[in-house]
């Protein structure tokens, strides 16, 4: 069985074209651990384009599943299929990553298969942000440092408030593929009773629902920092870089408001790598 993904690029690459926020802190990095999550990005990065890519649902579903497999077959010794399974072997073996938060991840990707997710429960979207956002802090506290019941809380609302504000930030991209993650109850609050996409986005009342997200990420941010208030200022620090980087993309969000959805606020290569820099040298930013 072989694993079938459109871009045969080395982890380090996908996560260099990629753009995403979490470069800079995966970059500098040591080699083993930087190697590590690239790795862990890369896997990410391909099981989620099989879902958001256009293409028959049971294909994706059969190429879901040949990744479900690759990675039972790493934990039971096999060959590596292609760059992206190797680079995870290693990151197995080294850092005795747990088999079920990568199937976990498979498991959220899944969710968004057949029918889009629009106006989830909220405590479905809890699940989807467990699985696709906090399985991923999971994995990295182990490269990072270790994992531990704290450290390990820290890697939930972390993962929790980044995939908030991934939500917030990415509506109208969304939208455009049927999907809504807005929970029913917070739209339900500000008086929205539709659940199809262009029509909430469309309501005069949608500022409401998404500033009632951005407070729940906000709580999970401030439950990141009193978990990590007494550590030591270089511990997890890229996590810590990850995490104020995406709260000045929340914080950047509110201000710009929920009228022009489109205009996505984006931070600038040199801010990335000031904050990334600043957590690195243990002299983090105060916001």
């Amino acid at each position: 069985m072989t694993v079938q993904t459109a871009d045969p690029a080395a982890p380090g690459e996908i996560a260099g074209k990629s753009g995403t926020t979490f470069f800079w802190p995966m970059l500098l990095l040591p080699r083993p651990k930087r190697a590590a999550m690239f790795a862990i990005y890369a896997f990410c990065r391909q099981v989620d384009d099989i879902v958001d890519e256009p293409g028959p649902l049971e294909k994706k579903r059969a190429a879901l599943a040949v990744w479900r497999e690759q990675v039972r077959s790493l934990y039971m010794g096999g060959a590596p299929v292609g760059p992206v399974a190797a680079g995870l072997a290693d990151a197995i073996a080294r850092y005795h990553l747990p088999r079920g938060e990568l199937e976990a991840v498979i498991d959220g990707m899944a969710m968004d298969l057949g029918t889009p997710l629009r106006a989830p429960p909220l405590d479905t979207l809890r699940v989807y942000c467990r699985r696709v956002a906090g399985a991923v802090g999971l994995l990295a506290i182990r490269v990072f440092d270790r994992a531990d019941a704290e450290t390990e809380a820290f890697a939930l609302a972390v993962g929790d408030a980044l995939q908030m504000t991934n939500i917030l930030r990415d509506l109208e991209e969304d939208a455009a593929i049927g999907r809504l993650y807005l929970p029913r109850e917070l739209l339900v609050r500000a008086g929205i009773s539709a659940n199809d996409p262009t029509e909430v986005l469309r309501h005069p009342n949608l500022g409401k629902a998404c500033d009632a997200l951005a407070d729940l990420a906000e709580t999970r941010f401030a439950e990141a920092d009193r978990l990590m208030a007494g550590w030591p200022r270089r511990r997890l620090w890229a996590a810590r870089a990850m995490m104020m980087l995406y709260r000045r993309m929340l914080d950047r969000l509110r201000a710009r408001g929920w009228r022009d959805i489109g205009r996505r606020p984006r931070l600038r290569r040199a801010e990335k790598a000031w904050v990334t820099l600043r957590c690195l040298a243990g002299r983090p930013p105060r916001s």
